[in-house]
């Protein structure tokens, strides 16, 4: 039974799975404020996109 507990104790796989998830957390956290940080660029270059893709339907069906 003192086996047991010990091995409990000295286990250390859970460990690994804390680490992987804070450096989940760290990188969600940069990609967010990155996010944050480029938001106007971001936007421009989707309206950009939206204004090439409506534009190239129009001239096609001229």
């Amino acid at each position: 039974m003192m086996k047991k507990m010990k091995a409990l104790l000295t286990e250390e796989q859970g460990q690994g799975m804390t680490e992987y998830g804070l450096v989940l957390g760290l990188i969600a956290v940069g990609v967010v404020a990155v996010l944050i940080t480029m938001r106007t660029e971001i936007t421009a270059l989707f309206n950009r996109a939206v204004t090439a893709i409506s534009g190239a339907g129009t001239e096609a069906g001229s």
